[in-house]
């Protein structure tokens, strides 16, 4: 594509060539940060097996996912208020020395830990890698760029686990944590050596009470889907709901707040994070239930059932790229996230319907379409928001967009695990006795196996029927959210 100027905040607007090597050391530190995340789930079993620890699991996600949360918002102001290059960098030297801990450790505490580190690295690089672009072009090739650095992490959703799961069958999974340096040591000089520098230097200090409560407020989501009991669960929703408020109070004060709420008046902002809010709720409601539903009712392999998710990533990647190319080349946007969510509501009712009979091609072909009702969300998304918003919060800005996904994703996934083990306690009380004292805890493919012909046929019925409201609910959402893309002003993209 052809690289104009745009107007920038640094010092000397870089010349075309040197924009492309900018953005391709981007796109390799997207995949770098990406890569870390999703090369671990095939290898955690054996971590296990060799460190022990099977009681802390979920952590060594739990850590990454809420470090990465809460470091984005924070590494989008910095990168607004220090230039992208420092944050950049920083990011990637935080990333690498969480992959060495997680690399050399001998228990479970130091992979947790090390994964902590990890995930305050990767959140850095995807929010600052995404701002970058909004300084480097103009806005109306901003959707097609956004929708190659959205190729890069969902190359890396796909071949992560494949990779990871190579990995630790041949050399080890220590390994798992050291391949994808070199990329991310590549990326850290070729940046330092091609970004332009930043021309100012903020006056204003930094925003540590935002900075603090925001942190409790996210940290509050993102534990909510592990909470082991309602008492946790109204605990961590009270102290989230405190934070907000105090976070609301402490923004309208801030001389330089982490969010400025100036922004919640502006309708692009509002629309499309509301719009990433429903989609995220929709979009890890499928990537989480479906597996379980594969590999509990199809009988399909773990790894199997993994590779279902490439379906949606292939939809998802196709229809992120086309939608940043036609609004490169039209300079229009607004009807294509009316459009996709439309299409995400239709996947997520044929989800709805699927059971035990279903054909595996038929659920394939729903995840295709889930991923082309995904994709435009996520390019046209962030360009609009870059595209509505000063040059001093392009950071902010990209970062919302990333934040809203996740808190939605945390709630639904939260929300749809407690509307699944209620469905699923009651459709299976007369068939598993103490179903509904909590008893399918252990519930799994192979406990399915061992039971009468009849219980088989009983438990897989009331295992899809549990699902369905799932969908059926996922579906309102992105229908929801498809009536709220109609509030979208369009506003008009420089092409220069």
């Amino acid at each position: 594509m052809s690289l104009a100027e745009p107007e920038t905040v640094y010092a000397d607007a870089p010349d075309p060539t040197m924009i492309r090597i900018v953005l391709g050391a981007i796109a390799a530190t997207l995949l770098f940060a990406s890569l870390g995340q999703t090369i671990v789930s095939t290898a955690l079993p054996i971590m296990v097996a060799d460190l022990g620890g099977m009681d802390h699991l979920t952590w060594v996600i739990t850590a990454y996912l809420l470090t990465s949360t809460i470091a984005a918002p924070m590494a989008g102001k910095l990168g607004d208020m220090f230039g992208r290059k420092a944050v950049l960098q920083w990011g990637i030297g935080v990333f690498v020395v969480g992959a060495i801990v997680c690399g050399v450790a001998t228990n479970m505490g130091l992979v947790i830990a090390g994964r902590a580190i990890q995930g305050a690295g990767a959140g850095s690089l995807i929010v600052t890698s995404m701002a970058t672009v909004g300084d480097l072009l103009p806005a109306r090739q901003r959707g097609m760029a956004q929708g190659i650095l959205g190729a890069a992490f969902g190359i890396s959703t796909v071949i992560g686990p494949l990779l990871g799961g190579l990995i630790v069958e041949t050399i080890g999974w220590h390994w798992i944590f050291f391949v994808n340096l070199p990329v991310g040591l590549l990326a850290f000089v070729v940046l330092g050596y091609a970004l332009p520098r930043r021309t100012e230097r903020p006056e204003a200090k930094l925003d540590y009470t935002g900075a603090a409560l925001l942190t409790t407020l996210l940290a509050s989501i993102v534990l909510v889907p592990n909470a082991t009991g309602v008492e946790q669960t109204v605990a961590l929703l009270g102290v989230g709901l405190l934070a907000l408020v105090g976070f609301v109070w402490a923004e309208r004060r801030a001389e330089a707040p982490i969010l400025p709420m100036s922004l919640f008046v502006n309708n692009t902002f509002v629309v499309v994070n509301s719009v990433g809010f429903l989609v995220g709720m929709a979009m890890f409601g499928t990537i989480t239930f479906l597996p379980l539903f594969l590999q509990v009712v199809k009988g399909v392999s773990p790894t199997n059932s993994g590779l279902f998710l490439v379906p949606m990533m292939a939809g998802l990647l196709s229809a992120s790229m086309g939608a940043g190319r036609i609004m490169s080349k039209t300079g229009h946007y607004r009807m294509m996230p009316i459009y996709s969510t439309g299409l995400l509501a239709l996947a997520m009712a044929m989800m709805a319907t699927i059971t035990q009979d279903s054909p595996l091609w038929l659920i394939a072909g729903c995840m295709v379409l889930v991923g082309l009702g995904l994709g435009p969300v996520f390019s046209v998304g962030v360009a609009a928001i870059q595209n509505a918003i000063p040059m001093s919060l392009m950071g902010v800005g990209t970062a919302s967009a990333n934040m809203f996904r996740l808190i939605g994703g945390a709630l639904g996934t939260a929300f749809f695990g407690a509307v699944f083990s209620a469905g699923l306690a009651r459709n299976l009380s007369d068939v598993l006795p103490g179903a509904a004292e909590g008893g399918l805890r252990s519930l799994g493919a192979a406990q399915v196996a061992a039971l009468p012909p009849e219980a088989q046929e009983a438990v897989m019925t009331g295992f899809s029927n549990a699902l369905h409201p799932i969908f059926w609910i996922a579906a309102g959402a992105a229908a929801l959210a498809c009536l709220t893309s109609t509030r979208l002003k369009e506003l008009p993209l420089d092409a220069a």
